[in-house]
């Protein structure tokens, strides 16, 4: 059922002259009555028609990139790839004919901001959202998404998850396109396996989030199919959660080489993790690899530039995006199914090698 004005009205216990003034910000409203109706607003999932409310068409000329941090390449390459694909038809007219307007929303990792955005969306009618990188594990949260996409397609509106696995429950998307976090994890792992390393340190990102659980558990597979993992309690001290940043990277590894000095590799959360265990290895007077081998994820544009060269997996970030803001803007068949798995590669370089025994 379609929740009219006069719902909410009704709800904040105000005429629907003052809501549509607290909605348009066109005439001053006492702040108690403001948040009052902004509440209900909320509370009934009102969705204001947007700026072009007197149009009929069911979507407008907008399109919402979520990212967690725009300043974080991993973040950003996709969500600019994803705008390429958004903006039209490129022919250099600078006549309006099938652009959109993609917006960044930048949630700084915070579940309440993403759904706020969302929301923010969903009352201007976005044609499309795209929301990239991992998702928050809480179930709470998860519903909450489900149902707030759920209604966004219900009324129009293009879903597509990029670097993100799907929702556990819900089906309102257009596509996800998860990238192999689990696959290149394990193989990361193997590789150090392979070179004679047996004490390996674990730099993880958040737990609450599916790519440190998927990256996590992909190198735990490896460490079981060694016969490396006999003792649960030693995986867990070898192992130490904190943000995706150099500060988490460094701190964490220092943490790492405390408990356990025996240890002659570290593989980071991703890359800009794996700088700052690289800065914490040196600052013990320990060499890269010839001590300690180091290894991250995603395969920044700056990690070919690290010194020694950091062995990472690569994820097709730019391909990743572009296909995401194709599949947004209809120009690309959904895969089969809604969603497609992409292959991660793992770049093998200075970073890593010592020690080989035997």
């Amino acid at each position: 059922m379609t929740v009219t004005l006069a719902d909410v009205a009704a709800r904040a216990r105000v005429s629907p002259a003052t809501v549509s003034r607290v909605l348009n910000g066109n005439y001053p409203v006492a702040a108690s009555t403001r948040e009052r109706v902004l509440r209900a607003v909320d509370d009934l999932d009102y969705v204001l028609n947007g700026p072009a409310s007197s149009l009929a068409a069911a979507t407008s000329d907008l399109v919402g990139i979520l990212v967690n941090d725009i300043a974080d390449p991993f973040f950003g390459i996709m969500a600019g790839a994803a705008q390429t694909q958004i903006g039209g038809p490129g022919d250099g007219s600078g006549r309006a004919g099938g652009e959109k307007l993609a917006v960044i929303c930048n949630t700084g990792g915070s579940p309440e901001r993403e759904l706020t955005y969302l929301t923010l969306l969903q009352r201007q009618r976005a044609a499309a959202v795209v929301l990239t990188g991992g998702a928050v594990e809480y179930p709470d949260h998860q519903a909450a998404m489900a149902a707030k996409l759920a209604k966004m397609a219900d009324a129009g509106t293009r879903i597509v998850f990029c670097g993100r696995p799907p929702l556990p429950e819900g089906d309102a998307l257009v596509a996800a396109l998860a990238f192999d976090n689990r696959g290149g994890g394990r193989r990361l792992t193997e590789h150090l396996i392979a070179l004679g390393h047996r004490r390996i340190g674990y730099v993880a990102g958040p737990p609450e989030r599916t790519t440190t659980r998927h990256r996590l558990e992909g190198h735990r597979e490896a460490l079981r199919g060694a016969g490396l993992d006999t003792d649960p309690a030693d995986e867990e001290r070898l192992t130490v959660h904190g943000p995706y940043d150099r500060r988490s990277g460094y701190e964490a590894t220092l943490e790492i080489l405390r408990r356990e000095p025996g240890v002659t590799a570290v593989v980071a959360a991703n890359d800009t993790v794996a700088l700052g265990a690289c800065a914490a290895v040196r600052d013990q007077g320990l060499r890269i690899p010839q001590d300690i081998s180091v290894a991250g994820f995603d395969d920044l544009p700056f990690s070919v530039d690290a010194v020694p060269a950091l062995t990472t997996v690569r994820l097709p970030l730019f391909e990743a995006g572009a296909r995401a803001g194709r599949l947004a803007m209809g120009k690309e068949n959904p895969p089969p199914g809604g969603i497609a798995t992409i292959a991660a590669e793992l770049m093998i370089r200075g970073s890593t090698a010592p020690p080989r025994v035997g």
